[in-house]
């Protein structure tokens, strides 16, 4: 059995690979953890004023002086340090579902990110490092 494999499943952890933030050094964990902490009140606030939705969201955590995330014609970072989008879509009832809500990421550092989302139910704000393929995101599903 692979280290670390989980419920034991063989390849786990190369199947999983992707799932997996990438290690943040002390000092940008510390830049990210000072960013989530910036981000959470906001969050905290639209969440008590039921405004998740991202544009609401966006407008918000723009306000705070950070810019959008802008890629070029190639995919490549082109500016900007923070998105937010719908949150993830997923299969209920026999059907795609996107829920309400806005998911977050901040880029800190190549290595750092903040992660937030908030929805009706509740609202989080967390740090990590980037994942191999979707940067702050974490992937819906490995492969």
């Amino acid at each position: 059995m692979e280290p670390g494999a989980g419920d034991g499943a063989p390849h786990y952890n190369e199947n999983n690979g992707s799932r997996r933030p990438g290690a943040m050094s002390p000092a940008s964990a510390t830049d990210a953890a000072r960013e989530a902490d910036r981000i959470r009140p906001v969050l905290k606030r639209l969440w008590g004023q039921k405004k998740w939705d991202p544009a609401t969201v966006r407008a918000a955590l723009l306000h705070l002086g950070y810019e959008e995330e802008r890629t070029g014609s190639n995919g490549k970072p082109h500016g900007g340090t923070l998105t937010v989008r719908a949150m993830n879509s997923r299969f209920t009832d026999g059907r795609e579902v996107t829920p309400e809500g806005a998911l977050v990421g901040l880029r800190v550092h190549d290595d750092a990110c903040v992660t937030a989302f908030v929805q009706k139910s509740n609202y989080e704000v967390m740090t990590n490092g980037p994942y191999p393929e979707t940067g702050c995101f974490e992937p819906p599903f490995g492969h």
